[in-house]
């Protein structure tokens, strides 16, 4: 499945819903993991948009079908499936974002949306590859590799043209 980076006229995004959830079932079945009913519920929440969520704002959503969610429960929800690669956390903006490709493990770049939010994950190996071959040239051990750019999505592109 490929995420249809900030979304046009026409897009199906329920349909891209709904494979994202089939994904994280086949996956989490292959890893013997348990995805949950709530551990979903959060998932879907996360992929609902193509804009990064915070926790909190998921953990009101949360709420109207769990009522009695609280911090700790939504937290271990995004542990969960950030640890199976379901998920990433954009680290600027302290939120998530669904994974487009969560059956192997991988670095992403993230493209961000300084106007309205939208984000989209690209996954070249070859930046990531470079980042970390010059980082080993300095002496640096990288454990984790987070790329982030902010810019204007084509639709905020084309607003601020008008």
């Amino acid at each position: 499945m490929k995420r249809v980076a900030f979304a046009r006229a026409g897009h199906d995004h329920d349909h891209c819903v709904e494979e994202a959830l089939d994904r994280a079932d086949a996956l989490c079945a292959t890893q013997g993991a348990r995805l949950t009913e709530l551990r979903r519920a959060v998932l879907e929440l996360v992929w609902r948009g193509h804009e990064p969520v915070g926790a909190y704002a998921l953990l009101d959503a949360l709420k109207r079908s769990h009522p009695n969610a609280a911090p700790p429960t939504i937290y271990r929800a995004l542990e969960f499936l950030a640890a199976r690669g379901l998920i990433h956390r954009i680290e600027s903006l302290n939120a998530y974002i669904g994974c487009d490709h969560p059956e192997r493990p991988h670095e992403g770049q993230f493209l961000i949306c300084a106007k309205c939010s939208n984000a989209a994950e690209i996954d070249d190996p070859g930046v990531a590859r470079a980042l970390s071959r010059s980082a080993t040239g300095l002496g640096f051990a990288v454990t984790h590799q987070t790329v982030e750019l902010s810019g204007l999505c084509p639709s905020c592109q084309r607003e601020s043209i008008r």
